[in-house]
């Protein structure tokens, strides 16, 4: 299925599921795109939560810079990743492999509000990515647990991510990228259930920064946790990119998790270019805002300030 957001403009959104994923055909992306164009791709990022263009050869690192300024501030690379790029962050597989579901950054109180990924080298086979709703996982939930969800709080942090759980890499470069990774602490209490700024929608604000529920035991913690993520990686809630050369993909980080898969040859290398906007501090259905806990993110990003969505 194919839908026209502007009668001016050839670009079409083929959705690729019913809950999330959607392909623009007929835009060329860049810094000069027309303002209709770029409310076509907000209005398709709220939508189906990822959207992916294919062909987009000609798109360098400042190419995909200037475009990402249309939609937002871009952040610095990483709060705290300062040495693999000025204005975008490498995800390079000889620095790891982020083969967990995660939204980005949720260790700061100012969680990005998109992403944007660039593929710039492939691996022959394998090196897909998955996306999930956590829109669609909070609305699939039954209306007890909706109502516990939206009463927890959870603590995120950047010394407790998709990593922490793995064995140390005898790589010496994964290992001095986790270093990097953790050389600032983080911590952030988020709200299990935000609400979306812009859609007024509900998620669940979840991955494997969290460390644990707020006045519950680690055991409690775990179980409650799996419980819900459980919801956000149903495959009825997710989509999954089969990557080609010159391919953009965009999320709204408000209301996704993703995972790379890590279903490649450890010989092949694969890379790809992100570039994160600044988001707002989440809120809870309770009106309370994240606050934090350990570390100061000024340095990366500024706080948005976005209409309320009533």
């Amino acid at each position: 299925m194919s839908v026209d957001y502007a009668a001016d403009t050839t670009a079409r959104a083929v959705r690729l599921g019913t809950h999330i994923g959607a392909r623009i055909d007929g835009v060329r992306l860049g810094g000069e795109l027309p303002a209709e164009t770029v409310a076509l791709i907000r209005a398709a990022l709220h939508e189906h939560k990822v959207i992916f263009f294919r062909g987009q050869d000609h798109l360098t690192e400042d190419g995909q810079y200037d475009f990402a300024r249309l939609l937002g501030s871009p952040t610095t690379p990483h709060p705290t990743v300062t040495s693999h790029g000025l204005k975008s962050l490498a995800i390079d597989s000889q620095h790891g492999r982020a083969n967990s579901w995660h939204t980005d950054v949720t260790f700061v109180d100012r969680v990005p509000k998109a992403s944007i990924l660039r593929a710039v080298s492939l691996p022959g086979y394998g090196g897909s990515t998955t996306w999930a709703s956590t829109a669609a996982a909070y609305e699939s939930l039954p209306e007890p647990l909706k109502r516990l969800a939206e009463a927890l709080r959870a603590r995120h942090t950047n010394q407790y991510d998709y990593a922490a759980a793995r064995e140390d890499s005898a790589d010496a470069n994964a290992r001095a990228y986790r270093a990097e990774f953790e050389s600032t602490y983080y911590e952030t209490e988020h709200p299990v259930v935000r609400v979306h700024p812009e859609t007024g929608e509900r998620a669940l604000l979840l991955g494997h920064f969290v460390k644990h529920f707020v006045g519950l035991s680690t055991t409690e913690s775990h179980t409650l946790f799996r419980l819900f993520q459980d919801r956000v990686t149903r495959l009825e809630h997710t989509t999954r990119w089969n990557w080609s050369p010159g391919d953009v993909a965009i999320w709204d980080n408000r209301a996704t998790q993703h995972y790379a898969i890590d279903d490649y040859d450890p010989a092949e290398h694969r890379q790809l270019t992100r570039i994160t906007l600044a988001g707002d501090i989440p809120v809870g259905v309770d009106g309370r805002q994240s606050t934090v806990i350990a570390g100061n993110a000024d340095h990366y990003s500024i706080i948005e300030e976005v209409p309320s969505a009533a």
